[in-house]
């Protein structure tokens, strides 16, 4: 089963003057449209470094295989989540973020000022999401068909090669 750790990035939600709303709606998708385990959940500041801390640390010391963020990727001075995540990834998985941003596009104009990048760190897949709920909930939706063969090529699964057609209903 596959570990996967969802962090909210935001100064309002991490000291208490915001309910986390996004968050839920990720941790919620994941175990119920991929079946997979949410070993941790976190908010943290937006603080370039404190995110790469929590990156760095949910990657590598906790085991994840997928880490998800939600915030911070948009034009504000303080939304520095796609540069903290840069700060830390192997290498890039821009079809991820184009993928979603495409998705999201077709839903609102303002996709076009969303930041958020996707990326490996050694084999964990590190995405970012927008802060707002539906918007978080809408680019998830956007890689959901893709994660599990994302993860498998990543972690080198022998069954990775099985995944490269998706079936069509």
């Amino acid at each position: 089963m596959r570990r996967v750790a969802v962090v909210t990035v935001s100064d309002r939600a991490f000291t208490g003057d915001y309910e986390d709303r996004s968050g839920p709606v990720v941790v919620q998708m994941v175990r119920q449209r991929l079946g997979w385990e949410v070993v941790e959940t976190s908010v943290v500041p937006d603080d370039r470094a404190r995110i790469s801390a929590e990156l760095i640390r949910l990657a590598d010391d906790a085991g994840g295989d997928l880490v998800i963020t939600t915030g911070g990727t948009g034009f504000a001075p303080r939304d520095v989540t796609p540069e903290a995540t840069r700060d830390v990834i192997d290498r890039d998985a821009p079809g991820l973020a184009e993928g979603m941003r495409l998705a999201s596009l077709r839903v609102t104009p303002h996709a076009m000022l969303s930041r958020g990048v996707c990326g490996m760190r050694g084999q964990t897949l590190i995405v970012n999401l927008p802060g707002s709920p539906k918007s978080a909930g809408e680019n998830l939706e956007a890689i959901l068909a893709v994660l599990p063969h994302a993860l498998d090529l990543l972690t080198e699964s022998p069954d990775s090669e099985a995944g490269h057609h998706l079936k069509h209903a």
